[in-house]
């Protein structure tokens, strides 16, 4: 990187150093230095490409690959397997993972309609099976004549035995409860694509795991005589335990809450039915006077009295399972019932705060945070615009929920929401097109307006971009000038003014090189490498340490022509280089044949050493390249612990140690011709993270400092509760009052303002 200091004004960069090396007679450890092409960036924040060069890129097919004429039957087949395993408690032939890409190859074809259909299907048939376990027909044959003849529903039915015992019956239903349970979440767990895609957009359609509840609660606990003998069996446990006797407590509470996870959907069904009976009754025989006192009686006895109840017992649930149906009927029922949308508005305002806080609140969770708030957010509005009609009030307590509970942990989900973004605007990502990645930044976007600390935000996404346009790991520009723009519209030119200057450096070191490529061309002796140099400005981009490393002289030697070629047209300029975000290609020469090996500058020093020797330890590697000692481990354990093992490392193992010694792998054999391995670059160290935030901290101190100052000039005088009010009407960052405290205790040391001599609580301004 090189730092651009000019006389009335400070600037400056870092420099990239990309270097395609080819040697006209290859030392026989096969990297070659001579004749090179290498990039550079020089105080500049760029797309590392040269101005002449051209790019070749390479497109998704247009059409699909056409699945096999039976691929579709072959694999329900097999899904179909590896179901009924689950369900007979039988061990699965099949990979779960082979399993999980065969359901997500059959969505990505449209077949998600029939393979929902065909999955209910057969869980209903097993669920169907279960009934049998809980009836007996020890039933005389005559007395099976007359039941036929005087009774036919009986027999359809079926009846309990008596002959087994109460204990036993409910131990059964406990254990038939928890298989299914656990059955369920396997099966959900291989249909998981189906479950978050199609069923997912399907608001009308009850999740996986909802759908193993109905199908329970239909074909299981609504049988008449299942139901019964249930309730009695732990109303006479609940009865023993009352006389002295001893009973099984987790059956009591596993079947307890069975029954509560099933029934308070149930309930409102039950409470529609009866409405629409007493409705239908005014209707067919009773005084129409009589209908409205009487509608108002079933609603209050059977929901006004119990609202509470209910919810406590049923929201969560009906929400955690996405029961479209039962919390649209929730909210029809409830809104019939005096102060029952508020009620439910405000369960629902904690149900939000609740899951929500979970999600943000477990740092073991951070790596998935934002996809889970995005989820939750997309389940939250489906339920607000299927089920609450789009009510304004819930809409708005669902927002006031969400900025309530992602805040309760300042400065994380501000950091995460950056990396994700980062993940999704790098080059390499899974999303299919540039309307989805768009799409996901739209979401993005929402979930940012409720963090209140964007500076974090700022500065771990104004780092994440700058390594994504030096190292060249941009997916699209169009797709990073449009989170910009998005950006821009949400917090104002000034919040965005530094991140598109970054994009102008850019734009500005592609003129620069194109007339550095002619300058060059007309020198006595053309280098055999081929230089890019990206000018950054510094005030735009992330401060890096600078670092000095020892460059070979080929390098050293295009640095200076450069220097003189761009000092020749800025004159008081100074060029600071900055080598922690160069990259470089080196061509290589192994046993297998050529290969094109995309490095890091860091990489390539090391690298370049095999030229000269056969094998070299830690610190000759360090004496040798002056990489600081943290850097240099981390390069190492690239090139001999990572997925491409150029060099060998002795002993073997997973860390780099000062004793271990390294040798160039000629045995390295790899599929591709170019092969990546300065993937290192793009990741975060600890350091990074940490000084990162630092650096957020440190410029919100000044600017308390400096939100102090101005409105003490203006207002003169002021209270301390005064001041902190508003202070914190200017300040667009979290803050504490201690924290306010000390800025104002140390502003008031260095003479910019003074306390009343008589109240202590009065600040002056001091001109």
């Amino acid at each position: 990187m090189a730092e651009d200091i000019r006389q009335d004004k400070k600037s400056g960069g870092g420099g990239n150093f990309s270097a395609l090396m080819e040697h006209h007679h290859h030392h026989s450890n096969g990297v070659s230095r001579t004749s090179a092409s290498l990039t550079s960036t020089l105080a500049a924040a760029a797309n590392s490409k040269s101005g002449a060069s051209k790019k070749l890129v390479i497109k998704n097919f247009r059409d699909k690959p056409k699945l096999s004429e039976n691929y579709t039957e072959d694999t329900w087949l097999k899904l179909r397997d590896a179901v009924g395993a689950i369900q007979n408690s039988t061990s699965i032939k099949y990979n779960l993972e082979e399993l999980y890409q065969a359901v997500e190859n059959l969505c990505s074809y449209k077949v998600s309609p029939t393979l929902y259909r065909q999955l209910r299907q057969l869980c209903e048939d097993h669920v169907q099976a279960q009934i049998l376990q809980f009836r007996e027909y020890p039933l005389h044959p005559y007395t099976i004549i007359i039941i036929i003849h005087n009774v036919v529903r009986i027999v359809l039915n079926a009846t309990l035995t008596e002959s087994v015992d109460s204990l036993s019956f409910l131990k059964r239903m406990n254990r038939c409860w928890q298989d299914h349970c656990r059955q369920t979440i396997m099966i959900r767990s291989i249909f998981l694509f189906l479950d978050r895609t199609y069923i997912l957009q399907n608001s009308l359609l009850p999740s996986i795991w909802d759908t193993g509840l109905e199908l329970f609660r239909t074909h299981i606990v609504s049988d008449i005589g299942v139901q019964k003998r249930t309730v009695d069996g732990i109303l006479e446990q609940i009865e023993l335990e009352r006389s002295g006797e001893t009973v099984d407590r987790s059956l009591l509470r596993s079947l307890l809450g069975m029954l509560s996870d099933l029934q308070v959907p149930e309930y409102l069904h039950h409470v529609a039915r009866r409405l629409e009976e007493e409705n239908d009754r005014v209707i067919s025989y009773l005084d129409q006077s009589t209908q409205k006192p009487l509608v108002y009686c079933v609603e209050k006895q059977l929901l006004g009295e119990h609202m509470t109840s209910i919810l406590q017992k049923g929201l969560s649930v009906l929400l955690d399972e996405n029961r479209v149906m039962e919390m649209t009927l929730l909210y029809q029922l409830f809104s019939k019932v005096k102060g029952g949308l508020h009620t439910l508005l405000q369960f629902w305002r904690d149900y939000i705060k609740a899951f929500g806080g979970e999600i943000v609140g477990t740092p073991e969770k951070d790596k998935d945070m934002v996809q889970e708030l995005l989820d939750f957010k997309d389940k939250m509005d489906n339920v607000v615009h299927t089920c609450f009609a789009r009510n304004e009030s819930f809409i708005n307590a669902m927002k006031e929920a969400f900025e309530a509970f992602i805040n309760k942990r300042p400065n994380k989900p501000a950091e995460l929401i950056a990396k994700y973004v980062d993940s999704k605007l790098r080059a390499g990502n899974k999303e299919a097109t540039e309307e989805e990645l768009e799409r996901i930044l739209d979401k993005i976007m929402i979930i940012f307006r409720f963090i209140h600390g964007k500076d974090v935000f700022e500065a771990f996404y104004k780092k994440d971009l700058a390594k994504r346009l030096l190292v060249g790991k941009s997916a699209s520009v169009d797709a990073e000038k449009s989170m910009l723009s998005k950006l821009k519209h949400e917090c104002g030119a000034a919040f965005t003014s530094k991140l598109e200057g970054m994009f102008k450096d850019m734009e500005l070191s592609k003129d620069i090189m194109i007339h550095f490529k002619q300058y060059t061309q007309n020198q006595s002796e053309p280098s055999s490498i081929e230089l890019t140099v990206n000018i950054l400005t510094m005030g735009y981009w992330p401060s890096y340490t600078p670092m000095e490393v020892h460059l070979p002289a080929e390098m050293v030697k295009l640095q200076e022509v450069f220097k003189v070629f761009y000092l020749g047209k800025h004159s008081g300029r100074k060029l600071q280089w900055q080598p922690t975000l160069g990259h470089a290609v080196l061509k290589t020469e192994f046993k297998e044949g050529k290969k094109e090996l995309q490095v890091s500058l860091f990489q390539t020093l090391v690298l370049l050493m095999f030229n000269e020797g056969e094998e070299f330890s830690v610190e000759e590697i360090r004496t040798a390249t002056g990489i600081e000692e943290g850097e240099l481990k981390r390069t190492l354990q690239s090139l001999a612990c990572g997925k491409a093992r150029v060099l060998n490392k002795n002993p073997r193992g997973k860390e780099v140690e000062d004793p271990d010694h390294f040798t160039f792998n000629k045995d390295f054999r790899h599929k591709l011709f170019r092969i990546k391995i300065n993937q290192i670059q793009m990741k975060e160290t600890v350091e990074e993270q940490v000084s990162t935030t630092e650096r957020v901290f440190q410029d919100r101190q000044y600017q308390i400092d400096a939100a102090v100052v101005r409105i003490m000039k203006m207002r003169k005088t002021l209270s301390h509760n005064l001041l902190v009010s508003e202070l914190y009407n200017q300040l667009k960052f979290p803050v504490k009052p201690g924290d306010l405290k000390k800025r104002i205790e140390s502003l008031i040391d260095r003479d910019y303002m003074e306390r009343d001599k008589d109240t202590p609580t009065q600040y002056h301004y001091v001109a």
